[in-house]
């Protein structure tokens, strides 16, 4: 069996670890780890130590392009330059995967659309939610017509404190970075949303603050290991009491300056951290949707209302008390409202990263002969209308207006297409 060789672009922890260390421990047979692009050399170095590879170290793609001959090139770095990488590796001949989201603006999402028709090459965009085996069974669930035609969902997604000060530490508190977690951490949500639906957004109305980090804090410091109010702050993080952050981002961090515990109320931060949104999609389906981010819970909420029944599940991810081993399924009947007419469908937890769901994205792209019965490989179209589905909130949420998709991009809005994204 010929193995796909790959170029692993950006080596930060999901770098590091989904596509680098994990997929070479579990899918080596069917890949080729043939060199390592990361802009800071000490952090490429301990990446490459800690993935167990000796693959060739570069600053840049063009560098690494014009030595190596990759198949495949898997881009982990900020969402900001997702298009540039993708772009300049399809153009040379290569596919492509890419972290979510796939980008944060319409002018890159174009390009990367725009390439990838002009080259004939292929993007993955790595939606690892759909693969979760809850959202496989909701989604056949779905497709078999069990509560009828779907008419409004109530989607809500809580971050702890834990996860989503992360967030708020990182990068990504910056809306020129990450679009936003509107579009960094809810196009997963939009995602898993226009895949049940089998449809488009088509309108979108929002409200979205910043409530708790950035310029609402109580005091500040330069970052968490300089700062002088560390012992009454609930934040605080001490990155020597974790061996994995303080290896990839410590030392390396006197190369480029990007602490890893940055101070999450630092008043400079741009991104709400309390959102809300209204959808309507294509298909005249109705949305509730929100993302909190410093909850003492970790998980999501999510129940489809149907002309026949509901479906509904509260998945939990942590929170300061036992976690169940499986998640539970309600399967609530309209007619004649009995208890024999509630089905609690039970589905055990996998191992793996997203209770299974990455190992099941990556054999679905790197084994040969897998069947996508539930359409859940995503391309370019799908990581588009998350995305614009991202901007579209963030951008009703600064002006009070509603954002029609298609004013966003009517060449993709109106593109000719069903409401189903299968062909994504």
């Amino acid at each position: 069996m010929e193995k796909r060789r790959f170029a692993l672009i950006g080596t930060g922890n999901r770098g590091t670890t989904m596509w680098g260390k994990d997929l070479l421990s579990g899918w080596r047979e069917h890949v080729d780890l043939t060199a390592i692009v990361e802009k800071n050399s000490l952090r490429g170095e301990r990446a490459r130590t800690m993935i167990g590879s000796n693959a060739p170290l570069y600053e840049n793609i063009d560098a690494m392009l014009a030595e190596q001959k990759p198949d495949l090139a898997i881009v982990c770095t900020p969402d900001h330059t997702h298009d540039d990488i993708i772009v300049r590796a399809l153009e040379s001949g290569i596919d492509v995967i890419t972290e979510k989201p796939m980008t944060t603006s319409v002018e890159k999402i174009r390009r990367i659309l725009d390439a990838e028709k002009r080259t004939g090459r292929r993007v993955d965009v790595s939606f690892n939610y759909r693969y979760a085996p809850t959202a496989a069974k909701i989604k056949e669930l779905l497709n078999s017509g069990e509560i009828g035609r779907v008419t409004s969902v109530d989607f809500h997604w809580y971050l702890n404190t834990k996860h989503g000060a992360d967030y708020f530490r990182r990068w990504h508190a910056y809306t020129e970075n990450s679009g936003s977690l509107f579009v960094h951490k809810a196009t997963h949500h939009f995602d898993l949303l226009n895949w049940y639906l089998d449809s488009d957004p088509d309108a979108v109305t929002s409200f979205a603050d910043l409530q708790n980090y950035g310029r609402k804090g109580p005091f500040r410091g330069p970052r968490c290991k300089l700062c002088p109010h560390k012992q009454e702050c609930d934040y605080y993080l001490d990155l020597e009491k974790d061996p994995f952050l303080d290896t990839l981002y410590e030392d390396p961090s006197k190369i480029d300056g990007y602490f890893r515990d940055g101070c999450v109320f630092r008043e400079d931060i741009d991104i709400p951290d309390t959102m809300v949104a209204s959808i309507r999609y294509r298909n005249n389906v109705h949305v509730s949707y929100s993302l909190n981010t410093f909850q003492p819970i970790e998980g999501h909420h999510l129940a489809f209302n149907g002309t026949k029944g509901r479906i509904e599940i509260r998945q939990y991810e942590a929170q300061p008390w036992e976690e169940p081993q499986e998640d539970t399924i309600l399967l609530v009947r309209n007619f004649p409202h009995r208890k024999e007419d509630v089905e609690r469908i039970k589905v055990p937890h996998s191992s793996g990263g997203h209770y299974g769901g990455d190992d099941r994205m990556r054999n679905m792209i790197f084994k040969p002969d897998m069947q996508d019965r539930l359409a859940q490989r995503a391309g370019t179209r799908a990581g588009a209308m998350s995305v614009l589905c991202g901007i579209a909130a963030l951008t009703s949420s600064r002006t009070g207006k509603v954002v029609s998709i298609s004013d966003l991009m009517p060449e993709l809005a109106n593109d000719g297409s069903p409401n189903s994204l299968k062909a994504s």
